[in-house]
């Protein structure tokens, strides 16, 4: 059997607090059909690349191009875990590579009758690579049961892979008042706080679109942020990214052990108040 596209992980934010808590942002592109697992770790904040907001023709060229293929064809017993993988997995890969172009032939066909991208688009799910950014202070559960051999085998490479960019991460110790920031390019961490949260935020929610290609434009960055927080509702998860260390008078709330997420601020509307209002 051929070696398959792995999924991959990269660590985009490593930060220690004054008392030791420490905040890992990391960015993991997984197969689509496991994302699910992903999700049920509640120690999580996350924000995933979007099927409603990705143009249906992209995802189709995607489907056709780079599909996400199981990494192993388990055979058919009863229970959640497969039994020894096929012997000859040609014509299982061929089924679902076929089903692939089937699904891409459909959602063409939709396109074509003015469907919107957000039905369309999900036909194409179980053959597409999900990009996810996920931040944790507490990883021990999910290594423990997406790392085990009863995992998935995509969930379980895709933990594999965090696991070890985790690993290999050099946290970044950050003082009372600093920020955690994902996405922040090293001459950017010293620019003023109250604009260095916003273009991270921005940076953050930037996954729903899959424009992380290298291009950094804080002026589209700052747009970006006033959208986030200016809407009705507002759209705040990628804000759960962007922390600052707790204090005794203003005490970790949410999943983060030791942090204040600046979605929790900008809720509240204290602490960073004036430096994450809409510009």
């Amino acid at each position: 059997m051929e070696r398959r596209e792995q999924p991959r992980a990269r660590v985009v934010a490593d930060s220690v607090a004054p008392d030791g808590a420490r905040l890992t942002t990391i960015e993991v592109t997984l197969h689509r059909f496991v994302l699910a697992e992903l999700n049920t770790h509640r120690a999580f904040s996350r924000n995933s690349a979007s099927s409603r907001a990705i143009p249906v023709r992209r995802l189709i060229n995607a489907v056709r191009t780079a599909p996400a293929v199981p990494l192993e064809f388990g055979s058919a017993r009863s229970g959640m875990q497969a039994g020894p993988v096929l012997a000859d997995d040609s014509e299982a890969l061929a089924t679902w590579m076929a089903a692939g172009d089937a699904a891409a032939d459909a959602a063409e066909r939709l396109v074509d009758l003015g469907v919107h991208k957000q039905v369309a688009n999900r036909l194409l799910e179980p053959f597409l690579w999900q990009t996810v950014i996920v931040s944790a202070t507490d990883w021990d559960g999910f290594w423990e049961q997406r790392c085990s051999p009863l995992a998935q085998p995509e969930i379980r490479a895709a933990a594999t892979a965090m696991r070890e960019a985790h690993r290999a991460s050099v946290p970044r110790e950050v003082i009372d008042g600093g920020w955690h920031l994902p996405y922040l390019l090293r001459e950017e961490m010293e620019i003023d706080p109250k604009v260095a949260v916003r273009i991270s935020a921005a940076r953050c929610a930037r996954v729903s679109y899959l424009t992380h290609d290298g291009i950094r434009d804080p002026a589209l960055d700052l747009e970006l942020y006033d959208k986030l927080v200016g809407a009705s509702p507002p759209h705040s998860s990628p804000l759960e990214h962007v922390a600052t260390p707790a204090l005794p008078d203003r005490p970790a709330a949410g999943n983060l052990k030791g942090w204040v997420q600046l979605r929790q601020l900008v809720l509240s509307g204290g602490g960073m108040g004036m430096a994450v209002a809409p510009g």
